[in-house]
């Protein structure tokens, strides 16, 4: 269970009791100093603990002498000239862990000297929220120092001049987090609850938002020639669905803009199994489909200004007497065929259909398809960067800068022709695999088969959106990777 926030914004406000967060700058006074800390207690523990204000270290004092509240707990925020709004989110997500317990707390904001916006303060709730998400709603056993009864929020009061703009913020935030938590809850789901129809009931729900949702069934996909997506499903009993979500938030000629996630609920690799080893994390291998839902819901609860399409094909990979065997050809719905070299190399299969589906019904402006789909992307760039490949120099670019606002960081991986020759086949029109040696590249020129001219992206997100490393604005195996990214994509370079 998360611990939750109820926050109010106001220009002035007294504490009575609880916990009192001051910010402070490198140089300079800490903020509300003056009402949190009359008795000067503050300067001596400065002075005694070497506190310097470096970013999101903090000083806590407890029982502070005179002061009206119960703790101090003073946070770093560094060199203010550096601030991006990005380190607003780690500040917020820095000060959520120290509230662990507590019932109530007075934020704090305006540090002397720095223009503090609405959108900054904004930003630091909304990094408190992020903190404190965690999945734990199959413990029946809590941790000791869990002291809060689950469901009752930490009454949050954050002290700013920019209380207007910053409830007006606030409120577009609060959107982007909703869809980060749904796409976080998505990948930490056990497989044997969500499932490809588990999880297109959870989109479905999207159209209370006004997003309209179409779920099409095996028996659809196989009259549209679906060949390489049903491939992959035909081993397990449990049915294949492809979710149309459309959000129609711009003018009614506008192009949309599509976005396309890898939905493989559970990967055992099929015929070509996975090692034991760390198998179980295969639940997570349907992290591009969870961040498309996940934008999906932000773009619709904060009403871009923007036609957007999500498509997300649900599969689960098993090894069954039913399952494809390696050295099957399959056709896809672009009526190219594929050798199917290795049942483990699947996503690719299920994302070819799904995007040319998306090319041939829609005609995009753009398509950005997510997937968790090498472990040679890990290779190449470890879990702080996912793989971007493109075919569009613009679109790569605008998404590289939404990667440095957000720090959901993308690096450009190549594509070429000398790759494109990995993948042809002696029996059909390619393989699936084009071998050890560049199989992140392999697996990008092989999707770039099925989106034709359309400026198209791939992002390769298998080190980020499961098993990352942990921060200030994500402690959770599943971090929601992609939702922020695209969030900021739309708002920069397609919203009207």
């Amino acid at each position: 269970m998360s611990m939750k926030f109820e926050f109010t914004f106001a220009k002035s406000h007294r504490p009575a009791g609880g916990v009192a967060v001051l910010l402070k700058a490198t140089a300079g006074q800490a903020a509300g100093a003056d009402v949190a800390d009359p008795e000067g207690v503050l300067a001596k523990a400065v002075k005694v603990k070497k506190f310097s204000g470096k970013a999101f270290s903090t000083l806590d004092i407890i029982a502070p002498h005179g002061s009206p509240a119960d703790r101090i707990v003073v946070l770093g925020l560094g060199d203010t000239d550096a601030l991006t709004d990005h380190d607003w989110l780690k500040a917020g997500g820095a000060a959520a862990a120290k509230l662990r317990g507590a019932d109530k707390a007075t934020i704090f904001i305006d540090v002397p000297d720095l223009d503090v916006t609405g959108k900054a303060a904004a930003d630091f709730a909304l990094g408190m929220e992020m903190n404190a998400y965690s999945f734990d709603g199959y413990k029946t056993k809590k941790a000791d120092d869990e002291a809060k009864p689950a469901g009752k929020p930490v009454k949050v009061t954050i002290v700013t001049g920019a209380v207007i703009a910053a409830k007006k913020a606030f409120a577009t935030a609060q959107a982007v987090g909703e869809g980060v938590f749904l796409a976080r809850d998505l990948v930490n789901e056990p497989a044997n609850v969500l499932g490809p129809l588990e999880f297109a009931a959870k989109a479905k729900e999207l159209e209370k938002l006004g997003v309209e949702v179409e779920i099409l069934t095996e028996k659809e996909m196989k009259k549209l020639g679906m060949g390489a997506l049903l491939g992959v499903a035909q081993g397990s009993t449990r049915p294949p669905r492809l979710v149309v979500m459309q959000w129609k938030g711009g003018k009614s000629k506008d192009r949309p803009v599509a976005f396309v996630g890898k939905g493989v609920v559970f990967d055992s690799g099929g015929i070509s199994i996975k090692p034991a080893a760390g198998m179980e994390e295969m639940k997570g291998d349907m992290g591009g489909a969870a961040a498309v839902t996940g934008l999906m819901h932000v773009l619709a609860a904060r009403h871009a200004k923007v036609n957007v399409v999500g498509i997300i094909g649900l599969v689960e990979n098993m090894p069954d007497g039913s399952a494809q065997r390696p050295g099957d050809i399959v056709t896809s719905m672009s009526g190219q065929t594929i050798e199917v070299i290795n049942t483990d190399a699947e996503g690719r299969l299920v994302l070819c259909d799904a995007l040319w589906y998306c090319n041939d019904r829609f005609k995009p402006q753009a398509i950005i398809d997510l997937a968790t789909l090498t472990g040679a992307i890990m290779v190449a760039l470890a879990t702080h960067h996912a793989g971007l490949f493109s075919n569009d120099d613009r679109l790569a670019g605008q998404l590289l800068a939404a990667g440095i606002a957000t720090q959901e960081r993308l690096w450009r991986m190549p594509l070429g022709k000398e790759y494109d020759k990995m993948i042809d086949s002696k029996f059909a029109d390619m393989k699936n695999t084009g071998g050890r040696h560049g199989g992140a590249i392999t697996a990008a020129q092989f999707l770039k088969r099925f989106v034709g001219d359309t400026p198209w992206a791939h992002l390769d997100v298998a080190g980020t959106a499961m098993g990352s490393p942990t921060d200030e604005v994500n402690q959770s195996w599943g971090s929601g990777f992609g939702v922020r990214l695209l969030d900021e994509l739309v708002r920069a370079s397609y919203e009207s």
